[in-house]
C-alpha cells in the first residue's frame, strides 16, 4: 500500500484552524477536547486531534459533528473562514 499524501481543501483547512483556534480559546487541551468527542459517542484520541489540527488527517463529518458539539459550537462555524479582524469576533462562539 502507497502512502499518498493527504489532500486537503480550503474547507478542510478552515475547519483545521478553527478547530484549533476554538479550543485555545476555550483553554481546552487536543487530550480534552478528544476526551469529549469520546464521551459525546465519537471515539478520538489527542493525536487524531493534533493530526486534524495541522491538516494532516482529514476531517470525515462525523468527526466535525462531534468536535462541534463538544466546542459549542455548530458545524458550519468550523467550516468558516476565521475573521481576518480580531478573535474578539469568536468571543461568542
Amino acid at each position: 500500500m502507497s502512502n499518498r499524501p493527504v489532500e486537503i481543501g480550503p474547507a478542510g483547512l478552515h475547519a483545521a484552524r478553527a478547530i484549533e483556534y476554538l479550543r485555545l480559546v476555550r483553554g481546552l487541551t487536543q487530550h480534552q477536547l478528544a476526551a469529549r468527542c469520546t464521551a459525546l459517542g465519537r471515539p478520538m484520541a489527542n493525536t487524531a486531534l493534533s493530526r486534524t489540527e495541522r491538516a494532516r488527517r482529514r476531517c470525515d463529518v462525523d468527526d466535525l459533528v462531534a468536535l462541534a458539539t463538544a466546542l459549542g459550537v455548530s458545524p458550519t462555524t468550523l467550516l468558516l473562514p476565521l475573521p481576518s479582524v480580531s478573535g474578539d469576533d469568536w468571543r461568542g462562539c
